[in-house]
């Protein structure tokens, strides 16, 4: 015995306010029909002794120690800037700014 009937389909398709033809809706009976049949094989299998988790592998980050490590001086970073202006990069305006 289907577990969802066509009717069903026909329902949830209107109230989704999907339009399907007469063959979509057998088709989609079926198939919503194993769906549900999986669903219900899964939901019977016994786990009531397994711990909620999100994955079943352990999970940690691997991460380097930070470690402090001198940076470029502001001469060393504007070294290559084709345009330096008050020890800052220049670059052209843009957006109509100071029209």
């Amino acid at each position: 015995m289907p577990v969802i009937s066509r009717d069903e389909v026909a329902h949830l398709a209107r109230l989704s306010r999907l339009a399907l033809t007469d063959a979509e809706l057998d088709e989609f009976a079926g198939q919503l029909d194993s769906i549900l049949s999986h669903v219900k094989v899964v939901t019977e299998v016994p786990a009531e002794d397994v711990p909620p988790m999100a994955n079943p592998n352990a999970v940690t980050n691997v991460t380097r120690p930070d470690v402090i490590v001198p940076g470029l001086t502001p001469e060393q970073a504007l070294s290559g800037a084709p345009s330096v202006e008050q020890d800052r990069f220049a670059v052209p305006q843009i957006l109509g700014e100071g029209e």
